[in-house]
């Protein structure tokens, strides 16, 4: 197999791993939760997972949902402390068993947070037992690392996932180009979102 069929063999994989996602009720019932959350949403998750939990909660905050990334290895250490009672956690872990995030939420229902959104793929995990809703991955995602250990088809699907919800909710509440502006107004995007604005205004 020749390096551009290795290229095409993986993005296939990961194309596939997303387009095998089921939406269920249960997304449909998490992007209820959170359109009607209190408080602020919460992402958790560690290693590349966490990278995916870091970008969902910046998507949200960019577009009309607040949102902050905890770190579940420095929640033991005072991060916790960012929870208030109203607030909606979302986590992302691909087994469901990472020490570090099954922790956390332990310590967060201690404090009174209950509403936990779980996104993983493993049928039997503990963090399915401590979610209110389960957004399920599917069970078979099969990684195109040579190795089949390195998270790229996982990660690709915890992306589809968050993505689809940050969009959804920003449809939900209407959020015009002039609120994105309002958030992002450095950079290429925060120039045209005020330009076409501007236009309008006019």
């Amino acid at each position: 197999m020749d390096i551009r069929q290795k290229l095409i063999r993986v993005i296939d994989s990961e194309a596939q791993a997303i387009s095998n996602i089921q939406v269920t009720d249960q997304f449909e019932n998490a992007v209820k939760l959170l359109h009607s959350c209190n408080g602020k949403v919460v992402a958790t998750g560690i290693g590349k997972a966490g990278f995916i939990a870091r970008k969902f909660a910046a998507t949200l905050a960019s577009t009309g949902t607040p949102a902050i990334y905890i770190h579940p290895a420095e929640a033991g250490h005072g991060d916790l402390g960012m929870l208030a009672e109203d607030d909606c956690i979302v986590a992302f872990s691909t087994s469901g068993k990472s020490n570090e995030v099954i922790e956390m939420l332990e310590m967060a229902q201690q404090l009174g947070v209950t509403e936990i959104i779980g996104v993983t793929s493993h049928a039997q995990s503990p963090l399915r037992a401590l979610s209110q809703l389960v957004l399920d991955m599917g069970p078979d995602i099969e990684e195109p690392c040579p190795l089949k250990l390195t998270p790229s088809a996982t990660i690709a699907v915890m992306l589809a996932i968050s993505d689809a919800i940050a969009l959804t909710l920003m449809e939900l509440k209407e959020f015009k180009r002039e609120d994105y502006g309002k958030r992002h107004h450095k950079g290429y995007l925060g120039s045209i979102s005020r330009q076409k604005h501007n236009r309008q205004s006019n």
